[in-house]
């Protein structure tokens, strides 16, 4: 399927994910996305002037079909020629979350691709990836951060799939007669990202918009991009509001003012602080109240005064609450 190797290409230098002699880390699993992401790079080797490598990693979660993948990357490795790193995962009965597999999988990825003096990591996140993400991060409750789902490029992660979907990727693998491992705990409703796929998506699709997939994805990438504005636009606002006025601060539109009190709190760089949706808001009522001019929130770790214009951020040693305020 020439196409989708041109609409590849197209997608990498629209969102300039590496250039001429980059050296690559491709994350394959042995599924369906990570085969065509190797298959791919591997077409695209010659022309970008890439160096490759495999990683994978083999969490021991499904018994004998957990080794048969590691087998089936091993003989991907040999096909293509590559170097493989493989990380054998022990990973504890009880920490077995989608979140814990993650951060084990991308720690891995950075030590091979820092190893090896890497520029990239390329995960195989493809488009109905990205509109399960937007589904899932909506149902937990999130921000418009949150909403803009996964990035085409962030930091030294790239996903040159982003903008395919799933069934490119399937036809893909079709017309060139590659196999690849399916995993059956993907088709079992455990984690949250496998109901949204298997059950909630389907209904969306049934019930409701067809090519919802799409949409989400576009959705992102919309708000991703207004993202953007906003974070230059809070920048801006933080540069000029560090000494935090209260009276600079409300000037602020609603959405700035919340990033630049978190900004504040980051600078504190206390583990003891959380910024937590409650605590901002919590800060802007009493930033708001002609109560008294000093004002006091406490909780989760955090202290903030306001004394007449000027609000103080510090650690708090009093016991963590849900925020309140004193006049």
């Amino acid at each position: 399927m020439p196409n989708l190797i041109k609409k590849i290409q197209n997608y990498i230098f629209a969102n300039s994910l590496f250039g001429h002699g980059a050296k690559i880390v491709l994350g394959v699993s042995g599924g369906p996305d990570s085969t065509c992401l190797l298959s791919v790079f591997f077409k695209l080797q010659k022309k970008y002037g890439l160096e490759l490598s495999i990683a994978h990693v083999n969490y021991h979660l499904r018994g004998y079909d957990s080794d048969q993948d590691e087998h089936f990357v091993e003989k991907l490795a040999e096909k293509y020629k590559l170097s493989l790193d493989i990380l054998d995962a022990k990973i504890e009965s009880g920490n077995k979350s989608e979140e814990k597999l993650r951060d084990v999988r991308y720690a891995f990825l950075e030590e091979v691709r820092k190893e090896n003096k890497f520029d990239f990591i390329a995960v195989a996140h493809n488009c109905d990836d990205q509109a399960e993400t937007v589904l899932m991060r909506l149902i937990r409750g999130t921000g418009l951060a949150g909403l803009s789902a996964m990035n085409a490029k962030n930091g030294k992660i790239i996903r040159p799939l982003l903008d395919t979907t799933r069934k490119e990727i399937i036809d893909y693998l079709k017309s060139n007669k590659l196999n690849y491992r399916i995993d059956k705990t993907n088709r079992e409703s455990i984690y949250l990202r496998n109901k949204i796929r298997n059950k909630l998506i389907p209904y969306l699709e049934k019930n409701f918009n067809p090519n919802v997939k799409l949409v989400l994805a576009k959705s992102a990438k919309t708000f991703s991009e207004d993202y953007a504005v906003i974070e230059d636009a809070t920048e801006k606002a933080w540069l000029e509001n560090k000494k935090l006025s209260a009276k600079k601060i409300l000037a602020l539109p609603v959405a700035i003012q919340k990033r630049v009190l978190q900004r504040a709190l980051a600078e504190k760089k206390s583990e003891s602080i959380q910024e937590n949706f409650n605590q901002i808001e919590e800060i802007l009522k009493a930033l708001k109240s002609t109560k008294n001019k000093n004002q006091v929130v406490s909780g989760a770790g955090l202290k903030m005064t306001r004394r007449g214009d000027k609000l103080t951020l510090s650690a708090s040693r009093t016991p963590a609450t849900n925020g309140g305020h004193t006049n």
